[in-house]
């Protein structure tokens, strides 16, 4: 058992830590196929005016609902008044049904998403199913003709991450990953995109050469040992575990809890990993990199029977080129602090503070600072608004699946390294582990058939 270093952030900028088709014939279609608004902020030089909101009712996208419990309820709220929601699935008839109650109307009912994206009427999917399955659902509707919207994180391995990257460029479609750190103004008070905004900063040179970024995130809850139980009769649990060990059913398994077992997710690490390092990487310019080196120490939970196994608490460092170090820490206040040689700024959902900040008052960004991060498109404060608009634009969304898969892999690394307890060296152009064949190893996983994922890479 490793404990995390007693090292703490250096003195504030800081805030108090918050707590009918057959699955043959899909297959056979889809493989064939692919081998053929509010007051505009004043940090800016000039105004800037949000995107209205909505949609003409003649030009609305028809979309399907693939995992309907959870997080799923604030995606179907962000989508219901931009689009037209017809389907949903899951395998969970009480969730597909509490989906299709919050939808109304009469969307059609599925439990295999196989049946739902072999529908010609559906522009697009959105994705809110356990981390396990993202890569798996996300490429199959790629590669049925279907734009994707899929919750973070996206993969459950690297591997996974280099095959959707590849399935993306093939299909051409428009694939929104769910950070929405990267579009929304998530504290009302702020009125700010404090995120972009942070980004922007950093983009701009406001903090100098940026030296060191840390990422603070929770610590992960223990648990265990948990009794075995009857499946419930409204769940297809040989279906939910899919690629994943088949096991006898556990509750805390299932679900929300699901985060918190390596067969499912990557635990506190790739959760909040995927808001904050992918933030973090942005800020360094780093979207199309990674890190060298990996190294960290873990708190884990003792090695029981039917127990939560993800890291409990945690320590990681990254070293990345240009002389960069990424810290990934579970042990202080939930954001990210970036320190340059011209000075610092901390953000998190709460605020964002620092001298760079304050200056804004009298030396505000470059006009179209916050578009340019954007990607060109309305500067909006809806993160499922930007991935309808991408749609009909062909643009790139804000949250693409390439900047996500570089961010996560450190997410993924970071793991690889405290599991195994020791350094990893990683080359981020070649994609793989240096010296280290039980590390790179633990790129992909073995997966469960016939949930296998078939893109060669």
């Amino acid at each position: 058992m490793h404990s995390t270093p007693p090292s703490s952030l250096p003195e504030s900028p800081s805030l108090p830590k918050t707590s009918s088709v057959s699955r043959r014939d899909f297959l056979k279609k889809t493989t064939s196929a692919v081998a053929a608004g509010g007051v505009a902020p004043l940090f800016l030089k000039s105004s800037v005016a949000l995107a209205a909101p909505g949609q003409s009712k003649n030009d609305r996208p028809v979309i399907g609902i693939i995992g309907a419990g959870g997080r799923m309820k604030k995606l179907i709220s962000a989508a219901k008044p931009l689009s037209d929601l017809v389907a949903v699935c899951d395998v969970d008839a009480k969730h597909a049904e509490a989906g299709k109650a919050q939808i109304g109307g009469n969307p059609d009912l599925y439990s295999h998403y196989e049946e739902l994206i072999g529908r010609d009427d559906l522009d697009a999917v959105i994705i809110g199913t356990p981390d396990h399955w993202h890569s798996k659902i996300s490429i199959d509707a790629l590669r049925a003709g279907k734009h994707v919207y899929c919750e973070k994180p996206l993969t459950l391995t690297i591997h996974e991450g280099k095959q959707i990257c590849k399935v993306v460029e093939e299909t051409g479609k428009t694939f929104q990953v769910g950070t929405q750190q990267r579009s929304e103004y998530l504290d009302k008070k702020l009125k700010i995109p404090q995120f972009l905004l942070a980004v922007a900063l950093c983009h701009e040179g406001r903090l100098g050469k940026i030296r060191r970024v840390q990422c603070a995130i929770d610590e992960a809850p223990a648990g265990g040992p948990f009794e075995t139980a009857p499946v419930p009769q409204e769940l297809d649990w040989e279906q939910w575990l899919g690629q994943a060990p088949m096991t006898s059913y556990i509750p805390e398994r299932c679900h929300w809890g699901f985060r918190w077992w390596y067969e499912y997710s990557g635990g506190k690490m790739t959760d909040w990993g995927a808001h904050h390092v992918d933030i973090a990487q942005w800020a360094i310019q780093m979207t199309d990199s990674g890190p060298t080196h990996i190294e960290g120490t873990a708190t884990f939970p003792e090695q029981i029977p039917n127990g939560y196994n993800t890291a409990l608490k945690f320590f990681v460092t990254c070293k990345f080129p240009q002389d960069i170090e990424m810290v990934i820490r579970s042990d202080t206040d939930n954001g990210i602090l970036i320190e340059g040689d011209r000075g610092r700024i901390f953000v998190n959902r709460g605020r964002i503070s620092g001298k760079p900040v304050e200056d804004l008052a009298h030396n505000p960004l470059p006009e179209g600072s916050l578009e340019k991060l954007y990607k060109g498109m309305p500067l909006e404060k809806n993160h499922m608004k930007n991935f309808l608009d991408c749609m009909k634009s062909g643009q790139e969304p804000v949250s693409d699946v390439f900047s996500h898969h570089r961010s996560l892999s450190t997410c993924h690394l970071a793991n690889i390294a405290i599991r195994l307890g020791r350094a990893v060296e990683w080359d981020p152009q070649s994609q793989q582990v240096v010296g280290d064949s039980e590390a790179q190893a633990m790129l992909r996983r073995e997966e469960r058939s016939p949930y296998a994922i078939d893109v060669e890479v």
